[in-house]
């Protein structure tokens, strides 16, 4: 240090003045020694004494005088710092490493008389020294005890420091010190939660089978299983400070504070499981859908979103609540299955406005899902009869053709009947789709799983016909949507559709086997989603041709397939009445299509009551999960991504390997089953 330190300015000339007047006396020794020799000897001796002297004084007080000026300048500064120590802001000063070298009161009575010496990280676990600035100012948002505070910490800057003052010179370089501010924003933070909190969520309450429940009553009880429905409603609103208005016999309305909403969510919204245990006399058990907004930016926006929110947990099959905070959806309930509607009533309407929008367009484009499976072409194959029942063009979109969908192009480019261009890629199909095209999507409900998410944005006219829930990232705005749950496979519901899209509508032998092998799959031959409608529209199909043989010989494995299967199958690990594999997919033209094949088998096993598949192709791991009805798979597969059935749901998941996926699978089915979400 003493070596960095020197003198400089007034202070520096004034200790070095006898230096200068020593070439003073010099010059003056020169001129007596022309004078008188002896003279001149006898100055130059005093000379030389002079200098000894002077010397030895300027290296000898100098240490005493640096120091005595560094003491003067701490007690001139005295003032300075206790204003600096009684700051009502905590300060302090730190260096490189983020050890506290110095603190103030305010900073010592928030964290401690100790916390000098400290390293800042150690007081302030969420200010990493790493990451301070070396020139800006940066800012973290911290917490300590019932307080918040805005930490902002900076360089402290010393090039003018070093420069202007008349005292020490020393090397900046050597000195790398970081101030740290706390501004108390409690207040404010304890002021934005209170406003947040009493603003007004606006939700819709829906019986979803209203009807149904009613005529499972005997006809004496039916008022008192709606009385007793609109009383557990009522209440269960009201106990949350919520007002509410009866729209309609089976919708209600309701605001409430977001507050008490928190409440509602925390509790997972019990009211869906109380009306659910109502029990007058109904065999079949009431159930509810709930739409709820928050954070929208006026009270018609909140309704709207409320709407948008019921009519999503309509679409995901009901008995669930919905949460829509702008762009994010949250889910709860939803674990009942979904009940097949008998009446065919709104298939017949879906399709006479099917027919209208075909009608009013040149051409019809269809696609499915990206890696389109059987039920995927199937419907597709269906929507194509009905265009050209319409005599309108029609086109199938389709990228990957695998091994389980060959079979059926196969019949159907063998058929000279067919156009060459019935089956064409995304890019040809950009190439045809305008502003007068229809555009319909089937088997799927989420654009950027299609065969073509970018042509949704060259036509306006779209149509969704699907047998998966709704999640939030559906399709927006289509002028055709037919999205219904408990409908086996799209298959199915093209099936019913056609049914009533004309009166002398005839399908071909390969359409029909095309439909037929769909509803095949989708069922795991009539087993998993089975409802009366399914047969029914089997019965349709083999009317107009469907032949059981033909369809089976198209669907048989080859020995590779069956091989992996049983690979899968013979490594996989339970766990309870939980099944988990990883299936093979080397050397497979369907690796996906295997995966929900093992998937199946394993639910054949004795005790199994849900089986989850993960296969790898490529970066990506498809995940197949099946259930026996006594576990909602979609539920766990939506917090992958995905989605599906109840029974039948799957997902993607990138850039990880199918080992660690299916890890993540267990972790979750595990949560989940202890949290009592399935």
């Amino acid at each position: 240090m003493k070596n960095r330190v020197k003198l400089k300015g007034h202070i520096g000339a004034y200790m070095r003045w006898p230096l200068f007047l020593s070439v003073l006396l010099a010059i003056g020794l020169v001129v007596i020694l022309r004078i008188s020799y002896r003279a001149g000897l006898v100055m130059a001796v005093c000379l030389c004494i002079y200098l000894a002297v002077s010397v030895t004084l300027y290296l000898y007080t100098k240490p005493y005088i640096t120091e005595e000026l560094i003491h003067f300048a701490a007690d001139y500064s005295q003032m300075h710092r206790l204003v600096l120590r009684e700051l009502e802001i905590p300060y302090a000063v730190l260096d490189d490493k983020g050890t506290i070298l110095w603190a103030d009161l305010k900073m010592k009575e928030v964290f401690g008389s100790d916390i000098e010496k400290k390293n800042i990280s150690d007081v302030l676990p969420e200010i990493d020294p790493e990451d301070f600035p070396d020139a800006d100012k940066g800012r973290a948002h911290i917490r300590s005890g019932e307080r918040y505070y805005i930490a902002e910490i900076a360089r402290i800057h010393t090039e003018g420091f070093a420069e202007d003052n008349e005292l020490l010179r020393f090397n900046e370089k050597d000195l790398h010190l970081r101030r740290l501010y706390l501004y108390d924003e409690s207040e404010t933070v304890q002021a934005r939660k209170e406003i947040q909190e009493q603003k007004l969520a606006c939700g819709i309450v829906f019986v979803d089978n209203y009807e149904e429940a009613l005529s499972s009553t005997e006809e004496v009880r039916r008022s008192l299983l709606s009385a007793v429905v609109d009383s557990t409603i009522t209440k269960y609103l009201q106990s949350y400070d919520a007002i509410t208005s009866k729209l309609e016999k089976d919708r209600y309305l309701f605001v409430v504070r977001q507050k008490n909403l928190q409440a509602m969510r925390s509790s997972k919204f019990s009211l869906l499981d109380e009306v659910r245990g109502i029990n007058v006399g109904n065999q079949m058990n009431v159930t509810l859908c709930i739409g709820i907004s928050v954070n929208a930016a006026s009270y018609a926006q909140s309704q709207e979103w409320a709407r948008h929110a019921l009519e999503l947990a309509l679409g995901r099959g009901g008995d669930q609540a919905v949460v829509k905070d702008g762009d994010k959806m949250s889910y709860y309930g939803g674990r009942s299955k979904q009940v097949e509607k008998t009446t065919r009533v709104r298939a017949r309407v879906k399709a006479h406005a099917l027919k209208q929008v075909i009608k009013g367009k040149n051409q019809v484009v269809i696609m499915g899902h990206q890696i389109g499976d059987v039920d995927c072409i199937g419907a597709a194959v269906g929507v194509y009869r009905a265009a050209r029942y319409m005599e309108k063009p029609a086109y199938i979109v389709l990228n990957t053709v695998t091994r389980s969908v060959k079979p059926i192009l196969e019949s159907f480019a063998e058929n000279p009947d067919y156009d060459r261009n019935m089956f064409i890629t995304s890019e040809k199909a950009r190439s045809l789709v305008d502003m007068n095209t229809a555009l319909v999507v089937v088997d799927v409900n989420t654009a950027e799983r299609t065969e073509g998410p970018d042509l949704f944005a060259q036509t306006k006219t779209v149509v969704v016909i699907d047998h998966h829930r709704q999640s939030g990232n559906s399709i927006e705005n289509p002028v055709l949507s037919y999205i219904e749950p408990y409908a086996s496979s799209a298959c199915e519901m093209v099936t019913e559709i056609l049914q009533y899209f004309g009166d002398n509508i005839k399908l071909t032998a390969q359409e029909a086997d095309a439909l037929y092998s769909g509803i095949i799959i989708d069922t795991n031959n009539f087993l998993n989603e089975t409802g009366s409608r399914t047969f029914e529209a089997a019965a349709f199909l083999r009317r107009n041709g469907a032949d059981v043989t033909r369809v089976r010989k198209k669907l048989r494995d080859d020995m590779s397939n069956f091989k992996a299967k049983a690979e899968a199958v013979k490594n996989s690990v339970t766990d309870g009445s939980y099944a988990f594999a990883v299936c093979p997919s080397e050397g497979l033209d369907s690796p996906t299509v295997t995966g929900a094949q093992v998937a199946n088998e394993l639910l054949n096993i004795k005790g199994i009551e849900a089986a989850f598949v993960c296969t790898q192709v490529g970066d990506t791991v498809y995940v197949s999960a099946r259930s026996l009805e006594t576990m909602n798979v979609q539920l766990v597969m939506e917090r992958f991504g995905g989605g599906g059935h109840t029974t039948i749901a799957g997902a993607q998941i990138k850039d990880k390997t199918a080992a660690a996926v299916l890890a993540e699978v267990k972790e979750a089915v595990k949560v989940m089953k202890s949290e009592g979400d399935l």
